[in-house]
């Protein structure tokens, strides 16, 4: 009710209208600081705040103002608000609505809450903001792809249109973390594996976000992967390896103004990273001079008194984080508030560090304005959100991000006599645009485009195929289980919960669970049970659905029983492992059975599930045939073939899922040449298959347009010239694979692998070829502080225009520490005309040449080092010799 009558007194003000974040020919503002005035008007506000008040501007949670139980009377330091929860339409208007309910809210905050503080909106915006109707870019592994960054600027200064003007004035973006495994789910949210390439990326996303007036905030500091390539586990890094691979990317954004980091959730060198003082105050505020504010991720502050286990209480976790130099506490919902305010009524934070932490939280609402202009303007939204110009640019992003990965006999551009044409797979028809995604309506398919672009006069045939769904079982679903035979409209099945591991005395909680699927990571299961020490046992019935049960049993990490009318079907009480185990037991439709689970964790995590196979795995087999016979009617197939992954979604293994491989195949056989386009926000093995096709494209999760890009790409309308911005690797045993690895004790190879990549970092090919010559180095002789450039010429010699990447390697021949065997030390795309020649130039400087020596000290050390320009980390074209003395 408090919001709807905000919004009418909304309606009723004359809002000025906000700054538009740039001009209509794309040049973006200048950056705004806090004006002279600011630090009087803080001094006197925190001269009249309580310590409440004080945490309320050190708070930040997603919410609005439609729940009444929750008071925001205190003030906030932002909300990520949520669309209405009754609203689940996407409105060809969202962006207006949107800029109208934040301006309701907003008012809420600057007339009626206690100080009248505005709160600073914000929101993720990896590759775009993720607001419905906004427009959805390429993902920002795509974006590294594309090897340019002021394409890279202008994808930024679009979202920072598309946020400002809805009033969103806080994005929790770039992710500027290192993708040094592969196998992390989070790699299609980064810029890859070089610290180079990452840091000039970084630097072009954030300079224009921030000159636009939106705060831009990397994450995570310092790392969000770790061994195994898994999220957020532990790194122990000593400090070189911090210096020069993890934190270049986030002094290149705070150098182009980031105002604000986020923390990340594991442990630097068995500190959790957001109570880590060494990162937060003596690295970051003291080597860096970052004067902005830090928020943590998302509930990450208490994340050590339950994960690391490092704080015994979540009031002593917000005492060490604020000392340590954390600012701002956010949080998954605002009834979480109260453990973390504690402190602040108990005083445990030190007056002075509370103090200064909501001064930066109050300098950065000056610095953008809030205090005088805090509206959004509703017609601004409508014009920015999905403008023209902006869908137009995320086509273009998608091109120019896609890589070709082979081209056998030049399968690649689909020749104009190609005129029946088979697309097979899921993928074609998804859209799919990865994690931190908007809502569009603006979305073109892969299928949708290349029926477009081949015309009325060709033949596009569809088969779905078998899909990325590798699963042979599922949980049951709630509306088969039932908790008595009393009544059908009642679901789930009893459960008990016990303080033991013998389901022994009174259950510490009895409930009906809806469904037995459960993923108990850091909590215990009910409440009065210890986490990693409790029994469970559910009991009701199973109830077969009309296609009846064939396989019925548990998935899970051991201990469990399974007891079938009365019959004990599957016992795997000793704790050991993580699997699955079923049983026959042909349930005819419609008839109803007694089960029994039983359930025991004495150390951990928990996982179990109650699966069976319906419903689970269709016949693939089938799918493949049908795919197959439109091959067979076709003089081209294009398999576009998927992964799954994403935030907490690690793969153990890089093959495509399901029976993507095994329809690739069979599909090859038919001697139809096939091109598979992949979609993905990472690397993919590929060897089974590889040999079989005649062309490959990666085309990441390119974004709204990408459809159209791809069919663009397939027929030659553009030519490909994306880089890969990580290695891919042959098989998952040579993880972790980066091409800047120290030199080896002894050799790189295995006994039954070589320790070479699949394909390698900066990878690419293209529809024409390129020559390089006459590399200069100038002067060939410098001293420390001194400076070169690099110089040849790169020629097309091909017979069609198009884009190179030209790369240029360093490598120290000789140092006092281990350096990368090659190292990237600058790159530029340029274009091309058939027969037009380029000179190509790099600056050489002391950033690209210096290490962090022994003593602790960033240092150029005297010597050779070796220039090597070329198409790729592996196809260096010209070397040459710089000398430093």
């Amino acid at each position: 009710m408090r919001l709807r009558l905000l919004l009418g007194c909304c309606a009723l003000l004359a809002i000025r209208p906000a700054v538009l974040p740039a001009q209509a020919d794309g040049t973006a503002s200048a950056p705004r600081s806090a004006p002279a005035s600011a630090d009087a008007r803080i001094r006197d506000l925190l001269a009249r705040m309580s310590p409440d008040q004080k945490f309320w501007q050190l708070y930040m949670v997603p919410g609005d103002l439609d729940t009444p139980a929750f008071d925001y009377s205190q003030g906030i330091f932002g909300l990520q608000v949520q669309r209405p929860a009754n609203d689940t339409t996407l409105h060809a208007d969202a962006a207006r609505r949107d800029a109208e309910r934040i301006n309701a809210i907003q008012r809420y905050f600057v007339a009626q809450s206690s100080l009248g503080i505005p709160i600073i909106p914000f929101e993720e915006a990896v590759h775009g903001l993720v607001r419905d109707g906004a427009t959805v870019f390429p993902q920002a592994i795509a974006l590294a792809a594309t090897w340019d960054t002021a394409l890279v600027s202008r994808v930024a200064l679009a979202i920072a249109r598309e946020a400002r003007s809805r009033g969103i004035r806080q994005v929790l973006s770039p992710v500027v973390n290192l993708a040094s495994d592969v196998r992390w789910g989070r790699t299609e949210e980064t810029y890859g594996e070089d610290p180079w390439l990452a840091s000039r990326m970084a630097a072009a996303y954030v300079r224009p976000m921030e000159q636009a007036g939106v705060i831009a905030t990397p994450k995570h500091l310092v790392a969000n992967v770790a061994a195994g390539g898994r999220d957020s586990y532990p790194a122990d890094w000593d400090r070189r390896t911090l210096e020069e691979h993890y934190f270049p990317p986030f002094r290149a954004a705070i150098a182009a103004g980031a105002r604000s980091i986020m923390t990340a959730y594991n442990s630097v060198n068995g500190i959790p990273a957001t109570q880590n003082r060494t990162l937060l105050t003596d690295w970051l505020r003291g080597d860096l001079g970052f004067t902005g504010f830090v928020i943590s991720d998302q509930a990450a502050t208490g994340g050590s008194t339950v994960l690391q286990h490092t704080e015994p209480t979540t009031a002593a976790a917000t005492r060490d984080a604020f000392d340590a130099g954390l600012d701002v506490v956010f949080q998954s919902a605002y009834p979480q508030y109260r453990g973390y305010l504690q402190p602040f009524r108990l005083g445990m934070i030190a007056d002075a560090v509370r103090d200064s932490a909501v001064a930066r939280v109050l300098r950065a609402k000056f610095a953008l304005g809030l205090f005088d202009d805090p509206w959004a303007n509703p017609d601004s939204a409508a014009y920015w959100n999905g403008n023209p110009a902006h869908v137009a640019l995320a086509r273009q992003a998608a091109r120019e991000s896609i890589v070709l990965l082979r081209n056998e006999r030049d399968m690649l551009p689909l020749s104009p006599t190609v005129h029946a044409i088979a697309v097979i797979g899921p993928d074609a028809v998804e859209a799919r645009t990865g994690g931190y995604s908007a809502r569009s309506n603006r979305r073109v398919s892969i299928l949708d485009a290349i029926r477009a672009r081949a015309g009325r006069g060709a033949a596009v045939r569809y088969a779905a195929g078998p899909g990325r769904a590798s699963a042979e079982y599922r949980a049951v679903p709630t509306l088969y289980l039932r908790p008595t035979t009393g009544d059908p409209a009642q679901h789930g099945l009893r459960a008990e919960y016990y303080d033991n591991i013998e389901l022994a005395g009174a259950p510490r909680e009895q409930r009906v669970d809806s469904i037995l699927d459960f993923n108990w990571t850091f909590n215990a299961p009910a409440r009065g049970l210890e986490p990693g020490w409790y029994s469970v046992r559910w009991s009701g019935f199973v109830v077969a659905p009309a296609t009846g049960v064939q396989q019925l049993g548990v998935q899970g990490n051991d201990g469990y029983r399974l007891y079938v009318d009365d019959t004990l079907r599957v016992d795997d009480w000793m704790q050991r492992s993580y699997g699955v185990r079923t049983v026959v037991v042909n349930f005819a439709p419609g008839s109803v059975h007694a089960v029994r689970l039983e359930y025991v964790q004495s150390v951990g995590a928990g996982h179990v599930r109650l699966v069976w196979d319906t419903g689970a795995a269709s016949d693939w087999h089938a799918q493949v045939d049908s795919a197959v016979a439109i091959a067979r009617e076709s003089q081209a197939a294009v398999v576009v073939a998927g992964i799954e992954e994403g935030e907490f979604r690690d793969r153990a293994r890089l093959a495509l899922p399901g029976q993507q491989e095994a329809l690739i195949r069979a599909v090859a056989a038919t001697g139809t040449p096939v091109v598979v386009v992949l979609v993905g926000g990472s690397a993919i093995t590929m060897s089974p298959w590889l040999d079989r096709v005649r062309a490959v494209v990666d085309a990441w999760y390119p974004g709204e347009q990408g459809g159209a890009a791809i069919a663009d790409v397939l027929f030659g309308d553009v030519d490909p010239a994306g880089r890969l911005p990580i290695t891919f690797p042959m098989a998952e045993g040579q993880l972790p694979l980066v091409y800047d690895h120290q030199p080896t004790g002894r050799g790189d190879d295995y006994v039954d692998l070589t320790g070479q990549p699949l394909f390698p970092f900066g990878f690419g090919l293209s529809y024409t070829r390129f020559r390089y010559d006459s590399l200069r180095i100038d002067p060939g002789d410098v001293d420390a502080t001194g400076a070169a450039t690099v110089r040849c010429v790169v020629t097309n010699v091909g017979s069609r225009e198009g884009d190179e990447v030209v790369q240029l390697y360093l490598h120290q021949a000789f140092a006092s520490v281990a350096r990368p065997v090659i190292q990237l030390g600058g790159f530029q795309r340029v274009h091309l005309r058939p027969g037009e020649s380029r000179a190509v130039s790099f600056p050489v400087s002391r950033e690209q040449l210096q290490l962090y020596g022994r003593d602790g000290t960033w240092i150029v050390e005297p010597g050779r080092y070796d220039i090597m320009v070329g198409a790729s980390s592996r196809d260096i074209r010209l070397r040459g010799t710089l000398l430093v003395h």
